[in-house]
């Protein structure tokens, strides 16, 4: 389908060559200050055409805010927002009425709709997320101005380019009796990903906050260009400040939710979060985050093994996960494949298309993890406001209870 969320809903619309890509975002809190620049942030970190790093498409992705907002402040009711489509060139598709492109969706479309868009890709194009990212620029709003959560994304690895870190490197243990076992993430990582900003992830073509690896994946980067191929890479995202009971077990836990929402962005074909695989290689004493308490009194981990998610609900440490992106299937090699009526044939894709979809995908991923944490956020808040027009809970063991609950019900 083309709607996601519970509370905070959003439905994007749009074919890759169509006259205009965009969404309605249903559920967006009433008195919200927002105007289109805050929109147009996120796109403009999205739209092709930023470097040789992708591809020439010249699209200026100007948002257009049609409804819900009046003198700069949300109304409560339904937003739309459109982008139109300016640099459209169907006819570069021209030869995709006879072959389905190999690894890409044209078959699949076809199979499941008996009928398909005839050029870009259709909505199976990285042309749709133009909507995710204008609904989730507005959902991060919100998120910031009312609860200080921050959400940064970047590139952590493109081929086998990767960031200096352990995290999801394959193991090193010389024998399958021997439990030693280095931390899941470096010192250096963990500190990076306490600290990085969107302005250190930007200063670079490939969003690597990282100078001297940066430099090494824009050779790679160009290297499957010159060679008209393609290459694929990951995205690590962190999410720093979000309280602690996001997550609605069992079915949509916090990490099930997240998964669903990368997983739904094209090109995308794995997703890890906290430790991910390479926790699957250590005993459960040294994997466990142990309680301690902080400074200011709450409770939190001395590590963060977890990614910020026990049991499907935030523990209220730092959320990190990890997004892997295929290799672009649209690549202008000829390539030996067949015709839609079983003919062999050679297809050599024209178009213009990104020989690696990381660096754009940093925004894309930031907006979906916003729309997770917006709609948890409206989820769990409902349940408190509920719960604190209750009587007092007196009739259950203490242990039972979290610490100063009787007197939020009892609105003491």
């Amino acid at each position: 389908m083309s709607t996601f969320g519970t509370l905070f809903r959003v439905t994007t619309y749009g074919e890759s060559h169509c006259a205009s890509v965009g969404a309605i975002i249903d559920g967006c809190p009433p008195g919200l200050p927002l105007i289109a620049q805050d929109v147009q942030t996120q796109l403009s970190r999205r739209r092709p055409g930023q470097s040789n790093l992708t591809t020439p498409r010249d699209e200026k992705d100007t948002v257009q805010l049609q409804s819900g907002i009046e003198h700069g402040i949300t109304l409560g009711t339904p937003i739309g927002l459109l982008v139109r489509n300016e640099d459209q060139r169907p006819h570069d598709y021209s030869e995709t009425d006879l072959y389905p492109r190999p690894s890409h969706a044209d078959w699949t479309y076809l199979e499941k709709y008996g009928v398909k868009a005839s050029s870009g890709g259709g909505r199976s194009s990285a042309r749709e997320t133009i909507g995710r990212v204008a609904a989730g620029a507005i959902a991060e709003k919100y998120l910031k101005l009312v609860f200080g959560i921050e959400i940064v994304a970047f590139v952590s690895s493109v081929g086998k380019v990767h960031l200096p870190t352990n995290m999801g490197s394959p193991s090193q243990v010389p024998d399958d009796d021997d439990d030693s076992v280095e931390d899941s993430i470096s010192p250096e990582f963990v500190s990076l990903l306490r600290t990085v900003t969107r302005e250190q992830v930007d200063s670079h073509p490939t969003r690597c906050p990282n100078p001297e690896i940066a430099e090494r994946m824009t050779k790679r980067v160009i290297r499957a260009k010159d060679a008209m191929d393609s290459i694929g890479g990951t995205v690590t995202c962190v999410i720093r400040g979000v309280p602690s009971g996001l997550g609605e077990p069992v079915f949509d836990k916090l990490e099930a939710k997240l998964a669903h929402a990368m997983l739904s962005i094209p090109a995308t074909k794995a997703f890890e979060i906290g430790s991910g695989f390479r926790g699957t290689e250590v005993p459960g004493s040294k994997h466990n985050d142990p309680f301690f308490v902080k400074a200011d009194g709450t409770m939190g981990t001395k590590t963060n093994w977890s990614g910020g998610v026990q049991g499907g609900i935030t523990n209220g440490e730092d959320i990190y996960f990890r997004i892997g992106f295929k290799s672009p299937a649209t690549i202008s090699q000829a390539q030996e494949t067949v015709q839609y009526d079983g003919t062999p044939g050679t297809l050599a894709a024209r178009g213009r298309h990104d020989p690696c979809v990381v660096p754009r995908a940093v925004p894309i991923v930031e907006a979906m993890a916003s729309l997770v944490i917006m709609d948890q956020m409206l989820i769990q808040n409902a349940r408190k406001t509920s719960a604190s027009l209750l009587p007092p809970i007196s009739t259950l063991p203490p242990t039972m209870v979290k610490p100063g609950q009787a007197q939020v019900n009892g609105k003491h």
